[in-house]
């Protein structure tokens, strides 16, 4: 087996996670409900807001890995498309299991607008996972660069 390169998941978790966290603060300048994920993380749990923001990350980072070492190699496409398929995978996860935890009820049914948040969310976990595959790249695994040869 091949060594995957963990710098590149680390950056790519992050970027997606940023990528992801500035779509949903635009969000409610579209017309869409906030959505403000580390804030929702922080009263959660019941700790200061930089928990909230750590914790995000921290899921963001582990979904990386996830994507990384179970599905890069499995999923068809460009890079930026293989990340943006397995986004699918955390927003179905946060619409059956994170929203009811939160209150929010499954596909945010329990909300005032559970069609935008679902959007939204899909929106998100899309613009996340695309980044994500994309600052990652291809099959993620470390290849030797071949050096040619001058007669």
């Amino acid at each position: 087996m091949q060594k995957r390169n963990l710098t590149k998941v680390l950056l790519a978790g992050v970027a997606g996670t940023v990528a992801m966290t500035m779509l949903t603060y635009a969000g409610p300048m579209m017309g869409m409900p906030e959505m403000d994920i580390p804030k929702m993380l922080s009263g959660f749990m019941g700790v200061p807001a930089i928990a909230g923001w750590l914790a995000h990350f921290m899921i963001g980072t582990m979904f990386a890995f996830v994507y990384v070492f179970v599905f890069v190699q499995r999923l068809p496409g460009a890079p930026w498309l293989k990340g943006a398929i397995y986004g699918l995978l955390p927003w179905f996860l946060a619409q059956i299991m994170v929203n009811p935890v939160m209150g929010a009820g499954v596909f945010a049914l329990n909300t005032p607008a559970p069609l935008l948040i679902v959007v939204g969310s899909l929106m998100g976990h899309v613009v996340y996972g695309g980044v994500l595959g994309l600052v990652y790249g291809g099959s993620g695994l470390r290849k030797s660069i071949p050096v040619p040869q001058h007669n």
